[in-house]
Formats: structure tokens, sequence, C-alpha cells
């Protein structure tokens, strides 16, 4: 009979190894390397060259593969082309379940950490976790797809079942303090219909209140009230993705402000006063500054009260460690409902995000051409990169919208245009307006009030420096 030797065997496919390690009663022989097999096989044969493997086992061998196909796939006289395929997907089926030991290990890590990961992803977005298992299918090794592709926990596509719950709605984007928000269907009136908008879908896409927003959305499920927004199609009537891939705030060019705002202090003494002499436009950046008593969150209000009126101008309020009182004032009869309040025991951190991101929600509507005003009340908890950090953030685009940031502090932070400034002693004494135009100052007002309005603010600061030289 001939033989077969190392070789021989060497050069064989796994395939027939595997037939002929059967024939020859050799256990496991599916979780060996080829090298192991062939040294197997030679050492079951009792010799080193392999010289004991009979004719018959390699006549079975050799027509194991036409026998397969047909064993396993079912089907009866297809063509060489669809035997030679099935032979090819025959071997690499084989192939993994050599593999399939050591692999367990390293499935049951990546399982794991694929079903933590969705549960964090579940927590901030429970939508958003149907996208993020369609990305990662073959990382499930239990309960995931078999080898032909399909998925063994229901028979089908995991997901097909959610898809076909989806339906399309169009609202308006009303936006909470905590980044999440609805989609109103009847805006402005809320209804048992609005649609669940994460927060990750707000950063991600970028989304302002009053935003016209399209998409697929789903059913609740048990614990929810709402159905939830699955992806954002379209933006103002505009692709998501073309919005969401525009430039950054922070690389569009900006310019020095222009076009100054206008408070119409009428018989207001102290917005007269800031109107003209610490004027600021749409892009500045302003720190009302004082000591304690000042009257720097009055300031505020009034300056609030002055622009809440404005259909060109987007006006937001943060209360970020003001007095318990304050924020009732506020929420009860103040010109602009705060977005966010937090009370001066938080911590700085609880400060610090509250006001970032108001930050973000208003550079969303610059870069989308609108005019924000974020008045802040006020800085001192923060630390002084994120205050700095706060004011920077103000600027007029070139091309579209501006920020502008009017923030209470103690002292000035860096990087102001505008410094307003506050004599805690005139307003104790209820002298009014209570400006100190000493520390206070203004960059390039010339931009904003032309050159002979800069020049009444040079020498309205010159005559007060007198007066306390004096």
């Amino acid at each position: 009979m001939s033989v077969l030797s190392r070789s021989a065997l060497e050069s064989s496919p796994l395939a027939d190894l595997h037939a002929i390690a059967s024939e020859l009663g050799i256990d496991g022989f599916r979780r060996l390397r080829k090298a192991d097999l062939v040294d197997r096989i030679v050492a079951h044969q009792g010799g080193d060259d392999g010289e004991s493997v009979a004719e018959a086992t390699v006549d079975e061998a050799a027509a194991e593969p036409e026998a397969r196909p047909r064993r396993r796939r079912g089907g009866r006289g297809r063509g060489k082309a669809a035997d030679e395929a099935a032979v090819e997907a025959e071997a690499e089926e084989e192939a993994e379940e050599e593999e399939e030991a050591e692999a367990q290990v390293v499935a049951e890590e990546l399982e794991a950490e694929a079903d933590a990961e969705g549960d964090l992803v579940k927590v901030d977005d429970d939508a958003e976790h149907e996208a993020e298992e369609e990305e990662r299918p073959a990382r499930r090794a239990r309960g995931g797809r078999g080898r032909n592709g399909r998925d063994r926990r229901d028979g089908r596509d995991g997901r097909d079942g959610d898809r076909e719950e989806e339906t399309s709605v169009e609202g308006v984007v009303e936006l909470f303090a905590n980044g999440s928000g609805f989609l109103r269907l009847t805006h402005p009136e809320p209804s048992d219909d609005d649609v669940y908008v994460s927060a990750a879908q707000v950063r991600r896409c970028e989304l302002v209140s009053g935003d016209r927003v399209a998409g697929p959305v789903r059913r609740p499920r048990r614990s929810e009230r709402y159905p939830s927004l699955v992806r954002v199609d379209t933006i103002n009537g505009k692709p998501a993705d073309e919005v969401a891939e525009g430039t950054p705030f922070d690389e569009l060019p900006c310019t020095w402000p222009s076009e100054r705002i206008a408070l119409d202090g009428g018989d207001d003494p102290t917005l007269r006063a800031i109107e003209w002499l610490t004027p600021f436009g749409r892009g500045s950046r302003v720190t009302v500054t004082g000591a304690a008593l000042a009257g720097k969150s009055d300031a505020l209000r009034r300056i609030a009260a002055a622009l809440s009126g404005r259909d060109e101008l987007d006006v937001s309020v943060v209360l970020a460690g003001v007095r318990p009182e304050e924020a009732a004032e506020w929420a009860q009869d103040g010109p602009v409902e705060p977005i966010a309040a937090v009370h001066a025991g938080a911590t700085g951190e609880a400060q610090a995000q509250a006001i970032e991101r108001a930050v973000e929600t208003a550079k969303r509507i610059a870069v989308r051409g609108g005019h924000a005003v974020l008045v802040i009340d006020g800085l001192d908890a923060l630390t002084p990169a994120a205050a700095r950090r706060t004011i920077a953030a103000a600027r007029a685009l070139v091309e579209g919208g501006s920020l502008t940031v009017i923030a209470a502090s103690t002292l000035p932070v860096g990087g102001e245009t505008t410094v307003v400034a506050l004599d805690a002693a005139l307003t104790g004494a209820g002298r009014f307006p209570a400006l100190d135009l000493v520390r206070s100052g203004v960059l390039r007002p010339e931009r904003l009030v032309g050159d002979e309005g800069a020049k009444a603010i040079a020498q309205a600061r010159a005559e007060a420096l007198d007066q306390r030289g004096t």
C-alpha cells in the first residue's frame, strides 16, 4: 500500500489531516495546530517518517472533501465550482474550531468589556445602545452570531425588531440644564408624544433650543415614559452630518466687537453710565467687578432686564454661587429665567460644570449665526484657569454670529475687553451710578462708540483720576 511521508503530511490541507486523524482515532485533533497534528499522526503510526499510513486512509481523505459538502450543505448535483467553494468554506470553519480553545479566554474578556461598555452607554443614552451594538457584533462570544452570521439568540438579526418599531418624526428641540432635552412635536406646548433626546446626541450634533430636528424614534421600554430619538437625520432642513462637520467654534476667525449693545437705560443711572462710559458690544468679554456688597448681582439683573426684550439677542442666565434668596428672586420675577442655578454652598466643580454647559450651548448658537449673550453670576468659585476659559469663549465671529459673556467677579480674571468696576462705598451710600471709572476700562472703544465717544470716555476717566488724587 502507498503511504504518506512527513513532507506529504505537512503539504496536505488541514481538512485532509483532520480526516486522517479521525481514521487513526486520535483524540482532540481539532484543537491541535497543524504542526502538532502532523507530529501526532507520525507518532501514532509508530515511526518518524509516516511509513504506515494506509492507502485506504489516503483515498478516504481525498474523497472526504466531496462527501462533506453534500452532508453539511444538503445539496446535490452542484457544479465543480460550487463544490470547491464548499470545501474552502469547510476548511475555514474547521480552522476556526482549531483556534477556539485558545480564543475562549480572550472572547470572554471581550464579552465582559462589551457588556460593561453597553451598560455605560445605556445610562447616558438608551437609544444609542442599539447603534453601539451594531458596530461590535463580533465581540459577543456567547449568545451572539453563529458561524454563518445568524444570531443564535432568537434566530434572526437581534435589531430587526427595534428597527421595525422605528417611526420618523420632526419637532423643535428644547434643552434642559443637564444637557439633554425633548423634541417637542407640538411646540411650544409639551405633549405625551414628545421624544427624548440624550445629552450625547445634543453634544454630537451640536443641538440648541429651537432647532427643528427630524429622525427616527423607538417606542419607550418598560422603565421609560417617552419614546427616544434613535438618531438625528436633519437639523433645520440640512443633513445632520453636514451641520456637525462644520468648523469648530474655537477655530472660526473672529474680530474686535464693533456693534455696540444698547442698554436703553432711561432713568436708570447705572445702566446709562455702563452704556456710555464702559460700553460693550456683540462678542465682548465683560466682567462686572467689585468687593462684596458693591452691587454686582443687582447690576447684572438690570443688564439682563435691558437685554431680555431684544429679538436679535438670545439671552441666557447662569447663577453660580449666588445666595439662595437671589436665586429665588430670579426664578420668581427675574427678567430672564436662569437655565441653571447653583447656590453658594455647592462645590466649585458643580458651579464650573453648570457654566461650561451654558457656554457650550451659547457657542452652538453663535456658530449657527445667532447672537448669544450669557450672563453669569458669578465666577469667584471657579479656578483662575476655568474663569479665564469662560471669559475667553466670548467673541465676534467674522462670518456669522457672536457670543457675549457678562460675568460678575470680585477681580478681573484676564482677557476682558470691558471691565465694569463698582465702588462698594458709593453703593453703600446710595450714590449712583456707583462706577469706579479709574478701575474700569474698555479695549478699542472707538469701534463701539466712535472716536468722539472714545475721547469722552478718556476725559471722564481722567477727571475721575484727578478727583481721586485730590
